[in-house]
């Protein structure tokens, strides 16, 4: 990781020259420790304040920050406060490196002639008592919150696997834990990065890969898994002492009598059916639930799991989290042949709906479709469709689920289908703003032709037996929709210098009572926008923004803290 002084940024990053001078410069050399976090667990019970201790911020997954420094009137004032470039891999391990920094801590099991995996933050950094906790495939970083110097740095040798992302780490007290893409669950000394342990938590072999950010609640520490073969879906509960397995629950019937085992044609399909709960659920601490997004069956493109809801794929699942029992669960999109994922983050929030004030989570699904329940009982209120051109639902059931029109899966001769594989979002996280009662999500309006290539599904397992040409797109918005009707309030276009409608969003959004949307547009540029109207009104163009921003407050001072790939920007007031 080389943190950059101010000066050296500005010949490649458009920003308020004028109080660009006053930012912090860099001191020459980097301790080798940071301070311990010591974040106890009931801390994220409170309301979220001047620090962001876990994935969402708080348990809500509003990515709601309450600073108001940084607001519609003072947003045209901000500016570049200190940018930090992240270098993945060994390093010179076991020294110090030219420089001053500190050596690199290396764990893992994998050969040592693998090249590491380029930097790329596409997960949420933590910061806890003046210390940023970062992460891209593999690596682990502890930085200075005031100006990006590297406290230490980890990195884990792999095995291999799919490194397509890490989301983040989680908090317990003064340990950090983070997954990586060869299935590993370790630990590490938040003051120092030294590894405490690791653990295997799913099956390399069977193509598993690692990639949520995990989630603290009280002495529990939740992980999901991923994989795009034939496999079961499952969320575990760690003990964050010792590493131990507490409880798993699998997403898909896994034994005769299991709920939901009457929509698969056999327990042996649904024992290879999917559903990962890849990304981070929300916890309510009322019901001691924990609610968390599942993905889609498998094989995703294909016939071979009969004409059944495939359940619990594309569902919202309600589990207890000291018991890792199923509460409720929504399935969004029964019998899903696209790979739409329901594994998006929900938000928690209160709001009234048809005159009664209801405890509510709201989700924006992969299939375009926007869903409002009551948290407490899973009863269905709200189904809307925010992708503006999805073109794929045969109904609305009564259930408020989204039967297909099965015209539009994949056929030899091709179907046009909106949206493409990718979702109209995909696991960039929405944001709600509970001062304009407004839920933000990207919306993305892509076309394309689905083929099936092999109509024998013993061929075309996972994600096989299909392709798929893009055939264009109506645009790409900022999109606000009111989570209590499911109406959508406005829609803010994302520009870009190749057209109108290629990208936008694809890091995920943060709202600020400050009034105010950060997200990414398709131009590179880092942009503020209002949150009432969806005005822009602000921007600063860094490059593709990787990863959804995150606020804190340090020295009195506000940051907007976001990262371009495989370095991070933080912006502040200086006046």
């Amino acid at each position: 990781m080389s943190p950059r002084p101010l000066a050296l940024t500005l010949a490649f990053v458009a920003l308020p020259v004028a109080a660009a001078a006053q930012g912090p410069a860099a001191p020459a050399s980097a301790p080798a420790s940071a301070p311990a976090p010591s974040l106890e667990p009931r801390r994220l019970v409170q309301p979220l304040g001047d620090d962001w201790p876990t994935y969402s911020g708080d348990y809500t997954g509003k990515r709601f920050s309450p600073l108001t420094q940084v607001d519609r009137a003072s947003v045209k004032h901000l500016t570049l406060a200190w940018t930090a470039r992240l270098t993945a891999g060994a390093g010179a391990a076991g020294r110090a490196r030219f420089g001053g920094g500190s050596p690199v801590i290396v764990g893992g099991t994998g050969p040592e002639g693998l090249p590491a995996v380029p930097a790329n933050v596409k997960g949420t950094p933590l910061m806890v008592n003046g210390t940023l906790y970062v992460t891209t495939p593999d690596n682990a970083w502890a930085l200075d919150a005031r100006d990006g110097r590297e406290f230490w740095h980890y990195f884990w040798r792999t095995q291999g696997s799919t490194p397509i992302a890490n989301r983040g780490v989680g908090i317990w007290k003064d340990y950090l834990y983070f997954v990586t893409p060869d299935n590993f669950f370790v630990s590490l000394d938040a003051k120092t990065g030294k590894e405490r342990w690791n653990k295997v938590h799913a099956d390399f072999t069977q193509q598993y890969f690692s990639t949520m950010a995990p989630i603290v609640v009280d002495d529990h520490l939740l992980l999901g898994t991923g994989n795009d073969i034939d496999s079961p879906g499952y969320i575990q509960s760690f003990d964050p002492l010792t590493g131990d397995v507490k409880w798993r629950f699998y997403t898909v019937p896994m034994k005769e009598g299991d709920p939901g085992l009457d929509t698969w044609p056999s327990l042996q399909s649904a024992k290879y059916g999917g559903g990962h709960p890849w990304l981070p659920g929300v916890y309510d601490p009322e019901t001691r639930l924990y609610i968390f997004g599942t993905g889609n069956p498998i094989p995703a493109y294909t016939a071979g799991r009969g004409e059944g809801d495939n359940l619990y794929t594309c569902s919202l699942v309600a589990v207890h989290v000291d018991t890792g029992k199923m509460a409720w669960a929504f399935q969004t999109s029964p019998h899903d042949m696209h790979d739409w994922d329901s594994a998006q983050t929900p938000i928690l929030f209160e709001g009234m709906v048809k005159g009664k004030m209801r405890k509510l989570v709201s989700t924006a699904a992969r299939n375009g479709y926007f869903f409002t329940l009551d948290r407490v009982t899973g009863e269905h209120l709200v189904t809307s469709k925010f992708g503006g051109d999805a073109n794929w639902a045969r109904e609305v059931a009564k259930d408020g689920s989204v039967r297909r029109n099965p015209d539009k899966d994949p056929t030899v001769p091709g179907a046009i289908t909106n949206p493409t594989s990718g979702g109209t979002i995909n696991w960039e996280p929405p944001a709600y703003n509970p001062q304009t009662g407004l839920f933000y999500v990207t919306e993305r309006n892509g076309f394309s032709i689905y083929y099936l290539t092999d109509p024998d599904p013993r061929g075309s397992m996972g994600l096989g037996g299909k392709e798929e040409v893009s055939v264009g797109s109506t645009g790409n918005f900022l999109t606000a929709i009111d989570p209590t009707t499911g109406s959508i309030k406005w829609r803010r276009p994302y520009p870009s210098a190749s057209g109108f409608g290629s990208g936008g969003g694809g890091g995920g959004l943060l709202t600020t009572a400050g009034n105010l949307v950060f997200a990414g547009d398709a131009g590179g540029n880092f942009v503020a926008y209002d949150a009432e109207t969806g005005a822009p009104l602000w921007h600063s163009r860094i490059g593709n923004v990787s990863n959804a921003a995150i606020s804190y407050m340090l020295d009195g001072r506000q940051h907007i803290l976001v990262a371009a790939g495989d370095t991070l920007y933080a912006f502040a007031l200086y006046e």
